[in-house]
């Protein structure tokens, strides 16, 4: 017969106090001023075990450059120092491996670590590794150590994208079509100058993560639980280890700005409202309403039950995607919105969105960038359509203000153009110079010369046209400025590398 729970003999901690039925272990970094045990549901519902544990490296990473900071200091010695160093190494490995065992008592990555270690160098050395830190400026350590990292990797995925998109328009220059305004036809462009259209928008992108790099390469160690800490740390010597820009001039700061998060998934909100833009279109361009794209098999699906669809499956993953990063952005704002200084417990909610939104944007710019490398354009389709629909009315427009007619007046001619050949089914080059003169005999039929699509591109040979000049010059300046990029980036890439080389974390 099974014992009723509720008349349960009590289980004894490690320290050997009784613990309340239903209650788990008091053996908590915390549980000095508590008598009893918490909760088991308590504890299933505080952990963040299950969402920070990804942090491992980030974490042990700190508590290295941490330690060896306190034996710098005289505050461990060096014996000490060494078997925490060593004991932590040994935890990277079996997180890594998959050898290390998590349980929902532990709460979170902090806690831990700090118990195994406790375990490998025993409770008097491993109990020291904590000295003149808090969870507070330690988690706030780990998440500006994982978005820097995070920051790079979106960047470079950024960066190929653009390197594809740059080939592409090198590659189609000379191809025409119909640009769009409220998704009708209104003036022809060049592909080329199409695509470098995007690409403004993610060199822009990619400027924003490249300062945003900058806010979060601030370390907050030192800073305590609020106050600072009451040991001669030196937050520098850290800093330096970990590859950090400065240190956190104010330490109720330091544990409490979670800007830096809020500041990523915004970014890459914008990311991915770019891709979304660009997957919509190319959805747009992919039907046979349009005929402007071929897209590659290997990047679509077919349906279970009609066996001629080919479905745009991955842009239109992407398109959706976008809106769970808007999400992401949506819950940290109202998450930190109304919090006062300085730790608050919901700030633990912060990585989930966190994650979520990195892992989103990472994945989506790679799937658009190998789909983008492997598009083919049909530039045969493209100039049909813009030789139709009259795209050329404005330069019709243009031609005879150049030859002294007033705008309005010019604008009107050009309409009652397009009247007429709407009703005789022709273009506007085709009219001849009776049709001319009876439109408006101040017409000089000669403007028929300006009314080809190739001469209207050629014609908009402003600074950012689509003029071949113009066009030419974007290109020019797009690869100059992914070079500086690259060379930013790599910058960046080598000091982490370096950081991470000093702390010595197994791969």
């Amino acid at each position: 017969m099974k014992a009723n729970p509720e008349t349960r003999r009590p289980r004894r901690g490690k320290a050997g106090a009784q613990e309340a039925p239903g209650k788990t272990g008091r053996n908590k970094a915390w549980s000095g001023r508590f008598r009893d045990g918490t909760a088991g549901e308590v504890e299933r519902f505080t952990e963040s075990i299950s969402v920070d544990r990804r942090l491992y490296r980030q974490d042990i990473q700190g508590s290295v450059a941490h330690v060896r900071m306190l034996a710098r200091q005289g505050i461990l010695t060096a014996a000490e120092a060494g078997g925490i160093e060593g004991g932590l190494q040994r935890i990277a490995v079996e997180i890594r491996d998959g050898r290390f065992r998590f349980s929902p008592e532990r709460e979170d990555i902090h806690m831990h670590i700090e118990a195994r270690l406790a375990e490998l160098v025993g409770e008097e050395v491993g109990g020291k590794l904590h000295t003149a830190r808090s969870r507070n400026d330690q988690v706030a350590l780990d998440a500006r150590l994982y978005v820097r990292e995070a920051v790079d990797r979106v960047r470079g995925g950024i960066l190929r994208l653009l390197e594809i998109l740059t080939a592409h328009a090198v590659a189609h220059v000379e191809v025409i079509l119909p640009g769009y305004t409220h998704l009708q036809k209104a003036q022809p462009v060049r592909l080329a100058h199409h695509l470098l259209a995007y690409g403004q928008m993610f060199l822009r992108d990619e400027q924003r993560l490249g300062e945003l790099r900058v806010r979060v390469d601030v370390m907050p160690l030192g800073a305590g639980a609020l106050a600072g800490a009451g040991y001669p740390v030196d937050p520098a010597y850290v800093a330096r280890l970990l590859g950090f820009a400065r240190t956190a001039p104010n330490s109720m700061d330091a544990v409490s700005d979670r800007d830096f998060a809020i500041e990523f998934c915004f970014d890459a909100s914008m990311v991915l409202l770019h891709l979304s833009r660009w997957a919509e279109e190319l959805i747009l361009w992919a039907t046979e309403a349009f005929g402007y794209v071929e897209l590659p098999d290997a990047y679509c699906t077919g349906s279970s039950m009609m066996p001629q669809k080919k479905n745009p499956d991955v842009l239109e993953l992407v398109r959706g995607k976008a809106g769970g990063v808007f999400g992401d952005l949506q819950a940290l704002l109202v998450l930190m919105k109304g919090l006062p200084l300085t730790y608050n417990r919901d700030m633990q909610e912060d990585k989930g969105a966190l994650f979520h939104a990195a892992d989103t944007v990472e994945g989506c710019l790679s799937v658009f960038a190998s789909l983008l490398g492997a598009v083919r354009f049909r530039a045969d389709r493209m100039r049909a359509e813009a030789e139709q629909g009259f795209l050329n009315a404005t330069d019709l427009a243009d031609a005879l203000v150049r030859r002294g007619m007033p705008f309005r007046r010019a604008h009107r001619v050009a309409g009652e153009a397009v009247r007429v050949c709407l009703e005789t089914g022709r273009r506007l080059e085709d009219l001849t110079p009776p049709e001319w003169a009876e439109v408006s005999p101040e017409v000089d039929p000669s403007v028929r010369d300006a009314l080809g699509v190739d001469a209207v591109v050629e014609a908009r040979a402003a600074s950012g046209g689509t003029g071949r000049k113009q066009v030419l010059r974007q290109i020019r300046l797009c690869r100059l400025e992914l070079g500086k990029r690259r060379q930013k980036l790599a910058a960046d890439l080598e000091r982490a590398a370096a950081a991470s080389a000093l702390t010595g974390l197994p791969d």
